[in-house]
């Protein structure tokens, strides 16, 4: 199916710790359990984003944007429930309690402008706003009013406004 929503989510593993391969290996199915407590926990989960913006702005492909990835699990957009079916999912190093750097707005700027020229007319949410009884990422600190402005986005493309959020 065509890509119409780009879900936008923050990860840090362990959480709350940047800088480290952890993300890379948890989507890759490669995490060493024994590495830290809290890999126990999740261990075992099935979890793969398209995209991973790292606090430096590097951009990692996990899927294919043509793929489905597992990153909404159960998840409702606008009464469309199964958002990994139309979503790309795009994971930025984060924890919800730290502000996202300039380098990964940059970043996710020039991935949204290869996004477009590709898929036409995507809209935009945050995981909290397809499943908020179970997450709050991006989180309080993603800066929706700037993703609008630095990307030309219309407010059509982002049904649930430019408020942040938790």
């Amino acid at each position: 199916m065509q890509p119409e929503l780009v879900l936008l989510h923050h990860i840090s593993l362990p959480p709350g710790q940047f800088g480290q391969n952890h993300i890379s290996d948890f989507f890759q199915n490669k995490l060493d359990q024994a590495a830290h407590p809290y890999f126990a926990e999740i261990a075992g989960q099935k979890v793969s984003s398209h995209f991973l913006i790292e606090r430096n702005g590097l951009i990692t492909q996990f899927v294919s944007a043509q793929k489905r990835a597992w990153h909404a699990g159960v998840s409702n957009f606008l009464g469309r429930e199964q958002c990994n079916d139309f979503a790309i999912g795009i994971e930025l190093e984060g924890d919800g309690e730290t502000s996202f750097t300039d380098a990964q707005y940059v970043a996710l700027a020039q991935l949204l402008k290869v996004l477009a020229g590709v898929y036409a007319n995507l809209r935009f949410a945050g995981h909290s706003d397809v499943a908020p009884t179970r997450k709050a990422d991006p989180g309080i600190h993603f800066d929706w009013q700037r993703l609008q402005r630095e990307n030309h986005l219309q407010p059509d493309q982002l049904p649930f406004g430019l408020e942040f959020r938790a």
